[in-house]
């Protein structure tokens, strides 16, 4: 739900929970800190200010990042959205480029502020740009003088014939055509060759915007390098089919940063492999701690996937079983609204939608802060 909070929908506290209070009742400790490698000779987890933490059994479940293709200064111009603070830097940028359009007098600068590309148009990019248009609908509600509703441009390049290419081809048509019925400038089978400050540049052609977003593809943490594990092209790391890293039987690697083959392909990097390899990898630790060998290697099963297009609109897949449309936005809404941690967060939620379902605009008020950069705190 991160594209939801860059889009003024919800808030980051509608969406997460404290670790410390989720397991204040259970046997564990919690540390803020950096994790710099591991050191498998010596069972240790290396951390920032030369400090580390034995362990018996380890598991890494560090996530993945953006993935710019080899051209790491487009991640200044064009943040990605893989955390809380990613969807805050796109709330903030959204929101200060139209303050700015409202004050430019230059009909090429605006147009350029008023212009937002996402890169990339897997289900990230897909959703975010969907969203887009309901922030867009909203700018009435800004009480703006110069800027319309009309003048927010909003164009999706894929580099892939199709969009969201994990879903059916016929359901991939069914979104771009819902989000050309939009309003959204949907380009496929292009590559951009260069981000800079006055835009995107896809072929010779200068596509000038000053509201850049990376969502295409992502890359694994430096957990394989921390291991020096084989890793496969985005860093994910090899496991064996108990997720342990070969080599060493009492670590494991689950959710984003393991390369997990099953069927001949590799796992996709969504919330339910990640969430069935940890509950797998604890019955392994189990067993082992009791003795035991445990037998049955991990087997994924395949839930389905969602991917939300707008208000009252989804695409839904799982086996022969697919869905577009209404029917698929509800599920789509029950399975979000199920795996949100905490009762307040699920009220909350289920609230603001039933606001926002019923009248189009109401998400964007109270919502419009645009906040500086977080100072940095630094200790003698």
């Amino acid at each position: 739900m991160l594209y939801q909070v860059a889009t003024l929908a919800l808030m980051p506290a509608d969406i997460t929970s404290p670790l410390r209070s989720l397991l204040r009742h259970k046997n564990t400790n919690i540390l803020m800190a950096e994790i710099t490698g591991v050191d498998t000779q010596h069972a240790l987890v290396l951390m920032g200010n030369n400090t580390s933490i034995h362990y018996d059994y380890l598991i890494l479940a560090t996530g993945a990042n953006s993935n710019y293709f080899g051209h790491p200064e487009w991640e200044n111009i064009a943040p990605g959205m893989k955390s809380l603070n990613d969807a805050m830097t796109i709330k903030n940028a959204l929101l200060s480029a139209v303050e700015a359009a409202e004050l430019e007098p230059d009909e090429t600068r605006r147009k350029a502020l008023l212009t937002v590309v996402l890169v990339g148009g897997g289900a990230t990019g897909v959703e975010l740009a969907a969203m887009l248009v309901e922030h867009k609908r909203g700018l009435r509600q800004f009480n703006l003088q110069r800027v319309q509703v009309k003048d927010v441009r909003i164009v999706l390049i894929e580099g892939g014939p199709r969009l969201v290419s994990a879903f059916l081809p016929s359901l991939s048509e069914k979104v771009q055509q819902r989000l050309t019925k939009k309003g959204v400038e949907v380009r496929t089978g292009v590559q951009v060759k260069d981000v800079t400050e006055e835009g995107v540049m896809i072929g010779d052609e200068l596509l000038a915007a000053k509201n850049v977003f990376w969502v295409a593809g992502v890359k694994a943490s430096p957990a394989g390098q921390w291991l020096q594990a084989e890793t496969d092209h985005s860093g994910r790391v090899k496991v064996q089919d108990d997720l342990s890293v070969p080599g060493h039987p009492n670590i494991f690697v689950i959710g984003d940063t393991a390369c997990v083959m099953q069927n001949g392909k590799a796992l996709p990097g969504l919330a339910q492999p990640a969430l069935q390899g940890g509950h797998y990898v604890v019955s392994v630790i189990a067993d082992q701690i009791a003795g035991q060998e445990h037998q049955e290697p991990f087997k994924y099963f395949d839930k389905g996937s969602l991917a939300i297009v707008g208000r009252s609109y989804a695409i839904f897949e799982s086996g022969p079983i697919h869905r577009a449309g209404a029917i698929a936005w509800l599920i789509w809404l029950f399975v979000h609204i199920y795996f949100l941690i905490g009762f307040r967060n699920r009220f909350v939620v289920i609230w603001k939608y039933a606001q926002a379902y019923f009248n189009p605009f109401q998400h964007s008020v109270g919502a419009r802060i645009i906040l500086d950069e977080p100072p940095v705190h630094t200790f003698d």
